[in-house]
């Protein structure tokens, strides 16, 4: 079955908005099975949104549209909708009950306006999607054999109806409409690997085979592998994904770190708690970047301790004791400083594990020795009395530079701990050590 996505306002239209929602639900129509062939982004204009609803119905069985579900005179979508198919729109009671019940809960009358959010498809051609964080409840409209999905604007609103009742319809409409009783999706995430190489790994696995089929995608610093499957039965479909993963984590090895649901600081946090273990971080150029990954998941107390920022050279030495010398011969920018603020790090907070990062985020302050994205890592395991060093340099804006050091250093970290921790989760983390913090690089 063939899918379309549209996403609907001027502001994205003119770059004001990023469109991740048109990313979130690409994926999510991958994992159930539709081929995508098209996204369209198009301004709040009727005659223009018209056109590319009529396009799309030419080519596409289901047509999934974000945006304008709003209460203003330029939120247009689901009038446009209805006048490409010739469906008449009738106000939903319940959805009206909804739109006053939420007004109600903030204190504040309903504006006259926002009734126009209760009008829904004529009895027969559709129905309203329930918002329940939103005043804006999603349509669906149906026309024969054809869907046109109707959803919010705002992110955290279209999620939640994408991934609940979104999901769970076009899951029925395709066992209906296709006979496939189950699509089972997988990911496995992957770190340290670009996609090219990644690709190379598992080509049989991603050219060889249509179903189960595997396919590839490269994001900021990651890449990941998803594979689907389609069978009679969910149990069939994951028995078949099964042995497909199986093989893909195998020749991936070092590089895979986790699945659909897990993040480095999720998958890092999770083999500190198995290993009993504490963890403190030492950032300079960062700025805290590397604490706020590590404390945004649940239950961080656990084993967050506590994080130092320490930007300047005078924060290094008060707060780490990282010596006056060592920063006057060598730089705050160098192995031996990380080393000294992770040590520091460790002996003020009592942590087992510390990680520091000190680097040059740019756009400006590089050198000929020290160029803008130069950075260099220290990690110490007081428990083993074990230290770490690492150095890279990350390509890309000040921002990339700061993102990309934060997941260096969560892999690092999850490197060791499946190595010196087996009893942690992973896949067996191949990382060099000394005694004294001798240099060492995950190959990129």
């Amino acid at each position: 079955m063939k899918a379309e996505i549209v996403s609907v306002g001027t502001e994205l239209l003119l770059g004001q908005i990023v469109d991740t929602n048109a990313a979130y639900i690409a994926r999510a129509l991958a994992g159930l099975g539709f081929s995508l062939y098209r996204k369209t982004t198009i301004g709040d204009n009727h005659d223009r949104l018209s056109s590319v609803v009529r396009d799309a119905l030419e080519r596409a069985d289901v047509i999934m549209v974000t945006g304008g579900l709003g209460p203003t005179e330029d939120d247009l979508t689901k009038e446009t909708v209805a006048d490409v198919l010739g469906v008449e729109l009738v106000e939903n009671a319940e959805a009206l009950l909804h739109l006053r019940t939420m007004f109600t809960s903030r204190g504040t009358p309903m504006p006259e306006s926002n009734r126009k959010q209760a009008l829904v498809p004529e009895s027969g051609a559709g129905q309203a999607i329930p918002n329940p964080i939103g005043t804006a409840p999603g349509v669906l409209f149906k026309q024969g054999v054809k869907r046109v999905v109707c959803m919010p604007g705002v992110p955290r609103e279209m999620k939640l109806m994408m991934d609940g009742w979104v999901t769970s319809y076009l899951r029925e409409y395709l066992r209906n409409e296709r006979g496939v009783e189950a699509i089972r999706s997988r990911t496995v995430r992957t770190i340290g690997i670009g996609e090219s190489r990644l690709e190379q790994l598992i080509l049989d696995l991603a050219h060889g085979r249509d179903n189960p089929s595997a396919a590839t995608y490269a994001g900021d610093g990651e890449c990941e592998v998803r594979i689907t499957a389609r069978a009679a039965t969910e149990a069939a479909a994951d028995a078949m994904l099964d042995g497909v993963e199986e093989e893909v984590r195998r020749r991936l090895g070092r590089f895979a770190y986790g699945g659909e649901a897990d993040t480095l600081a999720s998958v890092v946090g999770r083999c500190l708690r198995r290993a009993g273990l504490t963890i403190c971080t030492a950032e300079s150029c960062t700025g805290g970047l590397l604490a706020g990954k590590l404390t945004s998941i649940p239950g961080s107390s656990d084993y967050f301790e506590r994080g130092f920022v320490t930007y300047s050279n005078r924060s290094k030495n008060e707060e780490l004791g990282v010596d006056e010398n060592t920063l006057a011969v060598h730089g705050a920018v160098s192995r031996e400083s990380a080393i000294r603020m992770a040590r520091g790090a460790a002996n003020a907070s009592g942590a087992r594990i510390s990680l520091s990062i000190t680097g040059i985020a740019g756009p400006g302050g590089g050198s000929q020795d020290k160029p803008v994205g130069l950075v260099h890592f220290g990690l110490v395991d007081a428990r083993m009395t074990r230290v770490i060093a690492a150095r890279i340099r990350f390509n890309g804006d000040r921002e990339s530079v700061r993102n990309r050091a934060c997941s260096f250093s969560l892999d690092l970290i999850r490197r060791h701990l499946e190595e010196a921790y087996p009893e942690s989760p992973g896949n067996g983390a191949e990382i060099t050590h000394s005694g004294d913090g001798g240099d060492r690089g995950i190959p990129r």
